[in-house]
């Protein structure tokens, strides 16, 4: 398994070399399972929204994604990206709740200087379409991060804090259901705690089994708000 990790994880970050230049279109990666869940209505489907975080999961806890759980991740995209996509694979499932995480791809420069108040803008543009569609909402914190290997210019462990309390700040007024990833899995230096990830990035298994109790229980807190 840490093997196939390895080589997905190489992959994902040689599709970071250069601004903007990612392995997945904008749109359209998922049209055809899309297509399918449309004939198939499920009052209790769950979407996952994001990047490459997201997208590995399914790859690395595949037990997960089973039922009304639905992986809605694309590797290297930021939240612009995201936010274009998001009718066609999250409003047009009608999930009961979507889960939204992305804002690492905008610290990496993938598609260019981007301000954190623009990266805070696209995602509670997709808080406010899921909203408008009666869509509950769980909004989780960016990943700590230390450093990027294929960024090295980019010194991204204190603009996820800032970013991270922006989210905060705006789940709590809008009483959105927010999960801390960042403070379950940082280190002293705001970086990803050792044994979680094998590029300081992307979890692995224990990675992950750190987040997956935390999905859970913000999920049910989500359902449970009135």
């Amino acid at each position: 398994m840490k093997k196939i990790l390895l080589f997905l994880l190489c992959g994902i970050c040689s599709a970071y070399a250069q601004p903007g230049d990612t392995d997945s279109k904008p749109v359209g990666k998922y049209a055809s399972e899309n297509a399918l869940l449309q004939t198939t209505p499920d009052a209790r489907r769950i979407v996952l929204m994001g990047d490459s975080i997201t997208e590995l999961w399914k790859v690395i806890d595949g037990k997960l994604f089973t039922g009304s759980y639905i992986n809605r991740g694309i590797s290297g995209q930021t939240t612009a990206q995201m936010l274009l996509r998001f009718r066609e694979d999250v409003i047009d499932l009608r999930p009961k709740l979507v889960v939204i995480m992305g804002g690492t791809n905008d610290i990496a420069l993938n598609d260019g200087p981007l301000a954190l108040e623009d990266t805070f803008g696209h995602i509670v543009s997709m808080v406010q379409l899921a909203k408008s569609n009666k869509i509950r909402v769980v909004l989780c914190s960016v990943l700590p991060a230390y450093d990027f290997k294929w960024r090295p210019e980019v010194a991204p462990a204190e603009k996820i804090v800032k970013l991270n309390a922006m989210l905060k700040r705006y789940a709590a007024k809008n009483k959105i259901t927010y999960i801390d990833y960042h403070s379950a899995m940082k280190d002293a230096r705001n970086g990803m705690k050792e044994g979680y990830a094998e590029d300081g990035v992307h979890p692995n298994l224990d990675g992950y089994s750190v987040m997956k109790p935390l999905l859970l229980k913000g999920i049910a807190q989500a359902l449970k708000r009135k």
